[in-house]
């Protein structure tokens, strides 16, 4: 059964090329160790909620956009590995080095499918 990480965080506004790049270098990473895909979407109509919303999620200032990711796997166990697997290659660690977001702010899970259309 196909396994999904899914993440949402506050980049800088004038950061968004920096991190379109970080992420399109991760993606081989991610691809090598067995995702099947990844998804990165900048936010462009993401409103303020009356009790909570994507904004107070990640704590995102005015000069922040949400963005709104996810990794998909063939299954768990394939993404359990690859997460050890990414956690120790020298490359993902030399890019967490110079991160265009503030990585402690980051919302991250894992989900099993329930209804893919």
């Amino acid at each position: 059964m196909p396994y999904v990480d899914g993440f949402v965080l506050a980049v800088p506004a004038d950061k968004r090329e920096a991190y379109r790049k970080h992420a399109a270098e991760a993606l081989p990473i991610f691809k090598e160790f067995g995702a099947t895909r990844m998804v990165e979407c900048w936010g462009d109509d993401v409103p303020d909620g009356k009790l909570t919303d994507f904004r107070r999620a990640v704590q995102a200032t005015p000069d922040e956009v949400v963005v709104f990711s996810w990794i998909e796997y063939p299954s768990k166990e394939i993404r359990d590995q690859a997460q050890a697997k990414i956690m120790s290659d020298p490359r993902m660690e030399a890019m967490g080095r110079e991160m265009p977001f503030d990585g402690k702010r980051m919302i991250f899970g894992g989900f099993q499918p329930i209804v893919d259309g």
